[in-house]
């Protein structure tokens, strides 16, 4: 297939379900402009696109959430228009979010059931006590097709690791009789294992002839378990093909409507003097043992699995969390273990969570205030908030990244995630830190967005700074890193060049550790 995608469509010949010039307005913005989107009977149908392109108003209207303002939809060969999401899932049409909609009080069996529960006596209607033993035959049905037999229908949702919440949403939708089920990034909460699995679980209902629609920004994902693929861009559908034979970067260009080379930038940088250095370092649960030393001018991966302690690592450095043991010093001066992260700022080091919405940004504050909000001092005259100046500088920043806004004044809400990660980012530029602590940045982007987000951050070591990244994404930490350190059970091993690593090795060392301990 030619790299350039923009003129290839491939309806499938004979669909479960079709839309056609399907367009969705709000007030003034027209969400969706005319788009096509055809998925064939036991078909897994990828959709990609940039963040705001369209994809979660398309599932709207799809699902029922949302009505189309005009164009044509047809679901087993007669006219879809879902008067909303419960006839939708009744008519077996089922939309698996990506912020689960479980009710964490209640069973697993309760959860697969909620909604249809089936009554004792059917005839007292919602009169009639829940049928309980049905609830839980069901259940133990749909988790047996799912491949794990072994979930007790009556533990507790909340209960249950993020993957296996995942699992109850789809027995929820296989109970259902669902026929199409849409999956919007059923694996961005989830470790290498857990995401596994979950693939697993997509190719075996593909196999038993159910239609899946598959959103994700992972697309090594989409060519392990995708037929084909819909391109959506600023609303419209650009392409339409096979996988077989499509290209990453073929598939970038289509998604962002302009030529990229290369995902990751070219490693030639060099490094310089050490600027973080972490001896013998623990926390509260953990790490338990953390040893590590950043030069400036390189980019320094963590990798490890879920649990593992990466967060927590990079938290303890950063003052955000309780350190038990261990020193740390930045640019050659010690850090006291009870010093505030404010006093390793002041040293130059910045933290990025892997919260963006709970603590990476204010998202009800505007874009300046959130660009500005750690170092107010460089825009302040005698301690009175320059306006003037505050506009200013955030409209360096936006435009020093790239970042589309259009307006400081915006709330950073109102943005994409990928502009929302580079505003995070560009406050600590703006703080003036030297050592980036960056836990999972490219988490819940888009791949055209990532690619700038890799670009920026070899940017910035190549002008002298220090830049960790803890990722769970083994081959982002590859393509991205000059070291790779590798986090098991609270234990950080050796970085090493990157040259000497590989994805089975450095999976290997996450799972037994360097000494050969499984993870639990």
């Amino acid at each position: 297939m030619r790299t350039d995608l923009s003129d290839a469509h491939s309806p499938h010949p004979d669909p479960l379900l079709a839309m056609r010039g399907v367009c969705k307005r709000y007030g003034g913005v027209k969400a969706l402009r005319g788009v096509d989107l055809s998925v064939g009977p036991g078909e897994v149908h990828a959709l990609v696109g940039e963040n705001g392109a369209g994809k979660s108003t398309l599932m709207k209207v799809l699902s029922g959430v949302e009505r189309p303002d005009d164009g044509t939809m047809e679901f087993e060969g007669r006219a879809w228009r879902p008067s909303g999401p419960v006839q939708a899932r009744r008519a077996g049409v089922a939309m698996i979010h990506q912020e689960l909609a479980l009710a964490p009080h209640l069973s697993i069996a309760e959860n697969i059931a909620l909604g249809v529960e089936p009554g004792r006596f059917p005839r007292l209607g919602s009169l009639s006590p829940l049928d309980r033993r049905s609830m839980h035959a069901t259940a133990s049905r749909v988790l047996a097709r799912l491949g794990h037999g072994g979930l007790d229908p009556a533990r507790r949702t909340g209960d249950l690791p993020a993957a296996t919440r995942q699992l109850v949403e789809i027995g929820r939708a296989l109970a259902s009789r669902a026929t199409v089920m849409i999956m919007d990034e059923p694996t961005s909460s989830l470790g290498r294992h857990d995401a596994d699995r979950l693939l697993e679980v997509v190719r075996r209902l593909r196999d038993e002839g159910i239609s899946i629609v598959y959103i994700s920004h992972f697309l090594e994902e989409i060519r392990r378990v995708a037929d084909r693929f819909t391109v959506l861009r600023d609303g419209q559908t650009v392409a339409t093909a096979s996988i077989e034979g499509s290209t990453d970067q073929g598939l970038i260009e289509s998604m962002t409507g302009r030529s990229v080379g290369a995902v990751f930038p070219e490693r030639d940088r060099r490094p310089g003097d050490v600027v973080l250095r972490v001896d013998g370092l623990a926390g509260r649960p953990t790490p338990s043992r953390a040893s590590l030393e950043v030069r400036s001018g390189e980019i320094v991966g963590i990798a490890g699995l879920v649990g593992a302690g990466r967060t927590e690592f990079l938290r303890c450095v950063a003052g955000l969390a309780p350190i038990t043991a261990g020193e740390i010093s930045i640019h050659g001066r010690r850090m006291e273990s009870k010093s505030s992260i404010r006093a390793r700022m002041r040293r130059g080091l910045g933290f990025l969570s892997e919260d963006r919405k709970g603590e990476g940004l204010a998202l009800t504050m505007s874009i300046a205030e959130n660009l500005l909000l750690s170092n107010f001092q460089a825009v302040s005259s005698r301690g009175v908030l320059s306006t003037t100046r505050m506009q200013a500088a955030a409209r360096e920043w936006i435009d020093r990244l790239a970042i589309r806004s259009g307006d400081p004044a915006k709330a950073a809400e109102t943005l994409s995630g990928g502009n929302q990660q580079k505003i995070a980012i560009a406050r600590l530029l703006h703080q003036d830190s030297s050592v980036l602590l960056l836990d999972e940045p490219t988490r819940g982007i888009d791949i055209g967005s990532k690619v700038q987000v890799y670009e920026l951050l070899d940017g910035l070591a190549r002008a002298g700074r220090a830049v960790v990244v803890s990722s769970g994404h083994l081959p982002e930490l590859l393509g991205l890193c000059d070291r790779i350190a590798v986090m098991h059970r609270g234990v950080l091993g050796p970085a090493r060049d990157v040259t000497e690593c590989t994805e089975a090795s450095l999976m290997s060392e996450a799972v037994l550790g360097s000494d050969g301990e499984v993870a639990a």
